[in-house]
């Protein structure tokens, strides 16, 4: 039988066990854009968070294009049942970011050059679904750092460079280790 005209169009989401730690429910789905459909401009990942943690990007960071995040109750049998604080900074000027908290089910668009993060779930009582979606092929951000703005780009799961037995969890030191 013949592949179908538009098979290159789909793509199975499929389960990505990573070792965050209890706090992060595994298996997790993405899509790496461009690396699982050539062309597309969109790259997603979704992960329900079920503990307290300063987690995703310490660093204020900004794309080229907008991104999205999703915060709702991870049981979307009830997703109005929103129980947990999450922080999350925004802003045009990396020093004059304002600190917007999240104690509802939320959407927050970030338009292409704005600053964002950190991002710290502060309290979470009952299960967070998170999802970030960049309109982007490959996922990654721009970083003031000493020596000037550097784009990083990530689309993992990659070899963990301090444990050969272990995929990335993108803790971010390897990508840091560089710039300082």
């Amino acid at each position: 039988m013949s592949e179908l005209k538009y098979s290159d169009m789909v793509f199975e989401l499929k389960p990505q066990y990573m070792d965050w730690g209890d706090w992060c429910y595994s298996p997790q789905l993405y899509f790496r854009g461009a690396e699982d459909i050539p062309g597309a401009k969109y790259n997603v990942g979704w992960q329900v968070f079920t503990k307290a943690i300063h987690w995703m990007e310490p660093d204020p960071h900004f794309h080229r294009e907008e991104e999205y995040l999703v915060f709702i109750n991870a049981d979307l049998y009830h997703p109005d049942e929103f129980d947990a604080e999450i922080e999350v900074w925004l802003g045009y000027d990396v020093n004059k970011m304002e600190k917007h908290v999240i104690t509802k089910p939320t959407i927050i668009r970030i338009p292409a050059g704005v600053y964002h993060c950190p991002l710290n779930f502060k309290a979470i009582n009952k299960p967070v679904f998170f999802q970030a979606a960049s309109m982007e092929s490959m996922f990654g951000g721009i970083y003031d750092t000493a020596d000037g703005p550097k784009e990083m780009r990530y689309n993992g799961p990659m070899q963990c460079k301090y444990d050969k037995a272990k995929k990335c969890d993108t803790c971010g030191k390897c990508l840091q280790e560089d710039w300082k």
